[in-house]
């Protein structure tokens, strides 16, 4: 699955960047308390996210926007919960603008309980159309476009087809895909899939620790970002 990820402020400045825009308070304060866990990120996931975080950086620099496709298997939990956290947290930072879309390996649909997790983060997400693979509208500020969020292959005629990060956020994609082509740059930063805790007692709140964790890891790399 893919969500194709619009940064677009309503006012711009001359040189393209955009302006400081506000997340909403409930976004804007979840994520202030992620800021004060980045003890909890091991040193070698510090190491893969100061990379990425790099890599924007260098695009900034160059004149460029940089554009992002988190990739796992099926694209419907962990990645796009990475499209729409690097989204919130570079303009939490104000780290500059980015492009982030998603995709999978396979096609499926947002799981309904990943929804769910970012809806209680702050995210304001509506079903807009489909059964099987229903486009969700998802929104992080009054000021900027929101995302259009349904699943599809990570080379989807919607996500960029060169001149990109490849970020993989599960094992088994990356294993999958050992050449993910047009994308410039590759990184793996993989998390446990909250899918594991399906149908028992520790779902919810496997799904919030998971949303959690990864709000975490790209508020750090915005941050650096913005150093």
């Amino acid at each position: 699955m893919g969500c194709l990820l619009v940064l677009t402020l309503v006012a711009t400045t001359q040189n393209n960047h955009p302006m400081t825009a506000n997340l909403y308070p409930a976004l804007a304060q979840y994520l202030n308390a992620r800021a004060a866990e980045f003890d909890q990120i091991p040193a070698e996931r510090r190491d893969e996210l100061s990379a990425l975080a790099a890599y924007i950086k260098q695009e900034q620099l160059a004149g460029n926007t940089p554009q992002l496709t988190f990739i796992c298997t099926h694209n419907s939990r962990r990645s796009h919960m990475a499209q729409l956290w690097m989204a919130a947290a570079m303009v939490h930072t104000g780290a500059g603008a980015v492009q982030t879309y998603s995709g999978g390996t396979e096609v499926t649909a947002f799981n309904l309980r990943a929804v769910k997790a970012m809806r209680e983060a702050g995210f304001v997400i509506t079903a807009e159309a489909g059964e099987n693979n229903p486009v969700y509208m998802v929104s992080w500020s009054d000021q900027l476009a929101g995302a259009a969020c349904f699943s599809k292959h990570y080379g989807h005629e919607t996500n960029p087809q060169q001149d990109f990060a490849a970020v993989m956020t599960c094992s088994q994609a990356d294993e999958a895909c050992p050449i993910v082509f047009g994308a410039a740059a590759r990184f793996a930063i993989a998390y446990e899939d909250p899918k594991l805790a399906d149908n028992t007692p520790e779902e919810a709140e496997r799904y919030a620790e998971r949303c959690r964790q990864i709000a975490r890891e790209m508020l750090f790399a915005a941050t650096a970002v913005k150093k």
